[in-house]
């Protein structure tokens, strides 16, 4: 049993001005005993796409140096959301988490594999393949604490991924994300604890919040937070920067598995 924090936070485009506000949510997580902290999609920065690209860094780049310095210095797991990481493609980049141990070295690093191209309204519209770079792998890493599942916001809404990760072992999913107010209001808890059910895994969801200073003028939902494998929401963030804490316990991951055995009944050819 360990303590998991899902971080809230209103990313900008300044990444100094991020991390000054984001570190101090990590260290207090820490402070009240969380041996997992995850911080939402785009904690490095959330500017225009463009902008973005512009700004990219690579993996040894100083922000990853930097969290995995502040990993190391605390003794925990530390899922940054994601970062806009540089790639081969100079009118692109990556949409990438990293997972960092308490020895501050990095676990697992995962690219965001569906991309958010949509066009709901003049307000929710995004081609976010024209900038980023689309993963191919999905990711499963084993941490000290846990074997975690790795997701990005708009892959929640593609169960087949989920499936796969638990496939592969994972017992908690972490699905760091910057929904839209609009599609956040209407299936953002619903798709996060329709993922616990159907995967009997925990879920930890660090989420962006607000409006953002950037030429979209774009909001999130928030809600950061942590569901159990019975899909129940067992910690929530208040709007405004903050923190989901929750304890996760891999035993009622195990007993829920034995009492449905849901993956014993998936009848793949169906």
């Amino acid at each position: 049993m360990f303590l998991a924090a899902a971080v809230q936070m209103n990313a900008t485009a300044d990444p100094e001005a991020n991390e000054a506000q984001v570190v101090p949510l990590i260290e207090r997580a820490a402070g009240y005993g969380a041996r997992f902290v995850a911080t939402p999609e785009h904690t490095r920065m959330l500017a225009t796409m463009p902008e973005m690209v512009r700004a990219a860094e690579p993996l040894d780049g100083p922000t990853c140096q930097r969290f995995g310095a502040l990993a190391r210095r605390l003794g925990i797991v530390l899922l940054i959301g994601s970062i806009n990481e540089q790639g081969s493609d100079p009118d692109r980049c990556s949409n990438t988490s990293v997972l960092f141990g308490p020895e501050g070295t990095i676990l697992a690093v995962y690219r965001k594999i569906h991309l958010f191209d949509v066009d709901l309204s003049e307000s929710v519209r995004s081609r976010e393949s024209d900038h980023v770079m689309p993963g191919s792998v999905p990711v499963v890493a084993r941490t000290p604490l846990a074997r975690v599942g790795l997701s990005i916001c708009y892959d929640l809404r593609f169960g087949n991924l989920y499936r796969r990760l638990v496939g592969e072992g994972a017992e908690v999913l972490c699905v760091p994300s910057a929904f839209t107010l609009t599609t956040g209001r209407a299936h953002w808890e619903v798709l996060i604890r329709a993922r616990a059910i159907e995967c009997q895994s925990f879920v930890i969801a660090p989420a962006q919040w607000g409006r953002h200073e950037d030429d979209s003028l774009r909001e999130t939902f928030g809600h950061a937070m942590i569901v159990n494998p019975w899909g129940q929401v067992i910690a929530t963030a208040a709007d405004g920067p903050g923190l989901a804490i929750a304890e996760i316990d891999l035993d009622r991951v195990s007993q829920i598995r034995r009492a449905v055995p849901v993956a014993n009944h998936f009848r793949p050819n169906l």
